[in-house]
């Protein structure tokens, strides 16, 4: 699925290529991909000719191009979902599902909503040109200037659940997906499995550093790229799995001690680690006292 790398590379090719563009048609190809928004397929596009876009946004992995009447086009890329610009002759794609024709926009080209297993979504956010009420819940990302790190430390470290698992929660933080969970936790030498009350302040503070830098790294390298599914607006595939340390990785020497990878399921997904240098935490110990458990 892609993550707040894939998607910032989307959302900056966008601004580069539609911004300043006027939407003078919309034909939806397939009504799934617009199945969240209450106009169905003909008022989604009605909703959206002669609307000029006039920015390209993000919050975690939920982009949106503000419009000119201050509702939102609200995008989500899912898990195979693709924004492309095409020049309009170009071959249709085989699981083209929305295309938009641009009037203004690098000499008339098309922007074309592409998804293969159709997990992904566009819809139109009435008002959402600042930010669209449907994602207002979102948290802001590590890499937002007014992401609050000294709110972030406090909750993981009042909550007892798996450090991993508050990384992927994304109403504490947004944007940051399994695979550069994974990278982080490896950086940090922290099982993904380590409750957050057992976590310092000063590893909290260390593990989102390496968070963030995992995703400016990924973003320099275009994103990361297991297959054709991810791409940028011009079709291009990211680099940032051929400097990944944990993700995928199971077998392979740990690049730091040399100990095999592991790989564990995790939320109907897997986690990578290395046994060595990121030990599985130890359980806590109750006894019973007086018919009450406490910690041992």
């Amino acid at each position: 699925m892609p993550e707040l790398p894939e998607v910032e590379v989307v959302r900056s090719g966008l601004e580069r290529h539609v911004v300043g563009a006027t939407i003078t048609r919309v034909d939806v190809l397939h009504p799934r991909p617009v199945r969240r928004d209450v106009r169905g397929p003909a008022g989604f596009a009605a909703a959206l000719v002669d609307r000029r876009i006039v920015a390209a946004r993000r919050r975690g992995k939920y982009l949106w191009l503000p419009l000119d009447n201050g509702d939102a086009l609200l995008g989500h890329l899912g898990m195979s979902g693709q924004i492309l610009v095409q020049p309009p002759d170009a071959p249709a794609e085989r699981h083209l599902r929305v295309r938009f024709a641009l009037d203004g926009a690098d000499e008339g080209r098309e922007m074309r909503f592409v998804d293969q297993r159709m997990f992904g979504g566009l819809s139109v956010s009435a008002g959402g040109a600042e930010l669209p009420s449907e994602i207002a819940h979102i948290a802001r990302d590590p890499l937002d200037p007014e992401f609050d790190e000294d709110l972030f430390v406090r909750k993981v470290r009042k909550r007892t659940s798996g450090v991993k698992r508050q990384l992927l929660d994304q109403g504490l933080v947004s944007g940051v997906g399994n695979i550069y969970a994974d990278e982080a936790l490896w950086r940090a030498r922290i099982h993904g499995d380590r409750p957050g009350d057992r976590l310092s302040a000063t590893q909290v503070r260390e593990l989102l550093g390496h968070a963030r830098d995992v995703m400016v790294a990924a973003l320099g390298e275009g994103g990361t790229s297991f297959d054709a599914l991810y791409v940028n607006v011009n079709g291009e595939s990211g680099y940032f799995d051929r400097s990944l340390h944990a993700y995928g990785r199971e077998g392979e020497p740990c690049d730091r001690c040399g100990a095999p990878v592991r790989r564990i399921a995790f939320m109907n997904r897997s986690s990578y680690f290395c046994p060595v240098c990121q030990p599985v935490p130890r359980r806590r110990r109750t006894t019973v006292t007086q018919g009450l458990s406490v910690p041992d």
